[in-house]
């Protein structure tokens, strides 16, 4: 039985499936930016997705013997399962790792903001941005000044050391 929410509980809720929207699109734009695969799109819904799931098990399995941790932990499997079909192998390299780590970040991301914990939720979504932007860039620096190639680069590939060809997501 589910319990009878207020107006402003439901408010609430609301605001708490727009916040892991948002954060999941903006930690989607950087990926965006740098043409990676999983971007805007992918990453907002994947946000979104952990949000209600995680709202859903903490007010709809209220009874006795419910337990709304289950469904939060089957969050964390299946967005590995997505997280593996960015993960690509060829010609002995591997990409797509950065792809599916950042998903699997967003879905925490999402249940941040989906239990209502926002200050998590931003300081989550802003170590993100640090690690994929700023991190990139001084992994290009100390490679540059160290006079090593990119990580995984082929003739011909952007220098994006996550890079994979560009497809809709």
């Amino acid at each position: 039985m589910t319990p009878e929410l207020t107006l402003a509980d439901q408010l609430d809720l609301a605001l708490r499936l727009t916040v892991g929207l948002v954060l999941g699109a903006i930690i989607g734009f950087e990926r965006e930016l740098h043409s990676q695969p999983a971007g805007f799109r992918t990453h907002s819904v994947v946000a979104l997705g952990a949000a209600i799931f995680t709202v859903v098990s903490a007010y709809a399995f209220t009874g006795p013997g419910a337990d709304p941790t289950r469904i939060a932990a089957q969050i964390v499997s299946g967005i590995g399962f997505i997280g593996a079909g960015t993960i690509l192998h060829s010609r002995g390299q591997i990409r797509g790792l950065t792809t599916a780590a950042s998903l699997w970040s967003v879905a925490g991301i999402g249940m941040a903001a989906g239990a209502g914990l926002y200050g998590v939720a931003v300081i989550g979504t802003v170590l993100m941005l640090v690690i994929l932007s700023l991190f990139d860039l001084a992994e290009r620096y100390a490679r540059r000044r160290m006079g090593l190639g990119p990580d995984d680069q082929r003739p011909g590939d952007p220098a994006d050391s996550d890079s994979e060809s560009k497809e809709p997501t």
